[in-house]
């Protein structure tokens, strides 16, 4: 083969199309080491909401003064009225954790939920026997949502809800690569989302039964889950169809930059979003992995509590990405016959 055929042969590989992906799957990766390194290299508490509870308001304060001075302000504490009410605000994740004085003793009580995150918990008790250290004073913690026995440092509603983030972008890249990135009309952009939405359920399904009956990795309602799973696969896949439906193939590498590399580490999985930099903490409740990890964590060990939000949260993401996957479906074929026909579509 002359040198000549040879550079022909490449120059006809490499196009300007295979050029771009290819610069765009280098972009992904550096962006993903980017991504999970900036937001997990050094985990810090930040504003954690925090109660402080003491039989008289003067001391009160001044525990939440001492508190609120500690370097890099890692607590946002506040004075609750009582014990119990402080216990109720964890339970329903209006606080992360509270201290209660006794001064009547040398030991005081520090209230967390590991269910929220282990690694916020152990932070927790961490800063405040310095604290309480400095004082001359010793701690007791109670943990008043304590991580099931086969659920490590509480990591398991992370992954289930990542397992089911993957399933969702990956089943709709398979009905791309399968059968084109564009459905060509919106019978066909109906049909790809039914599939999305049986595939949700099952797998929704699948995931609750294997970390709750098969593995007893997490606790709480097997039903909750199941739904939970459901409207989160279908909120991803959905995304990633209306990803496709406008940018085409591109939109699988969209889906995951908003999914995998910006949703994964923002999440507040490994490391609460109190743990996180500013701007993993800000984008990770409004993506879907952050949303399903908390609303999976309240099933498992909060009865449900404070998942308004990220229900919307999720909810929002399948109602956006079925109307644009259905609007993009019957824009392209309106345009499909102008074009074939030799008209501009603009003049139709």
């Amino acid at each position: 083969m002359t040198q000549t055929s040879f550079l022909g042969e490449v120059k006809d590989a490499v196009t300007p199309r295979a050029t771009l992906l290819v610069v765009g799957v280098i972009a992904l990766q550096l962006l993903f080491i980017a991504s999970y390194v900036g937001a997990l290299h050094d985990p810090k508490p930040k504003d954690v909401p925090f109660g402080v509870v003491a039989p008289r308001q003067a001391a009160a304060q001044q525990t939440v003064a001492r508190l609120e001075q500690l370097p890099g302000s890692p607590l946002a504490p506040r004075t609750v009225a009582d014990e119990a009410t402080a216990r109720k605000k964890i339970l329903d994740r209006d606080l992360d954790g509270a201290l209660i004085v006794h001064p009547d003793r040398s030991t005081d009580t520090l209230l967390v939920a590991g269910g929220g995150g282990a690694a916020l918990a152990t932070t927790l008790e961490k800063q405040l026997t310095a604290v309480e250290r400095a004082e001359r004073r010793s701690l007791r913690t109670e943990d008043l949502a304590p991580v099931s026995g086969g659920d490590f440092n509480g990591l398991s509603s992370f992954y289930l809800v990542i397992g089911w983030c993957v399933g969702g972008y990956l089943c709709a890249s398979i009905l791309a690569i399968s059968t084109g990135a564009r459905p060509a009309n919106p019978r066909r952009a109906a049909i790809r989302l039914a599939a999305m939405a049986l595939v949700s359920v099952v797998g929704g399904l699948g995931g609750a039964v294997i970390v709750g009956p098969v593995l007893g990795a997490l606790p709480g309602s097997l039903f909750g889950l199941w739904g939970l799973g459901t409207l989160t696969t279908f909120a991803v896949g959905a995304a990633t169809l209306a990803l496709q439906g406008i940018f085409g193939i591109v939109g699988i590498g969209l889906a995951i930059l908003l999914v995998v590399i910006a949703g994964n580490p923002s999440a507040g999985g490994a490391f609460p979003l109190p743990m996180l930099p500013p701007f993993w903490k800000a984008i990770g409740p409004a993506l879907p992995p952050g949303a399903g990890t908390w609303s999976a964590r309240s099933i498992a060990y909060f009865r449900g509590a404070a998942m308004t939000a990220p229900l919307l949260v999720l909810s929002a993401w399948a109602v956006a990405g079925t109307v644009i996957t259905l609007l993009a479906a019957t824009l392209r074929g309106r345009r499909t016959p102008a074009v074939t026909a030799g008209v501009h579509p603009l003049r139709r």
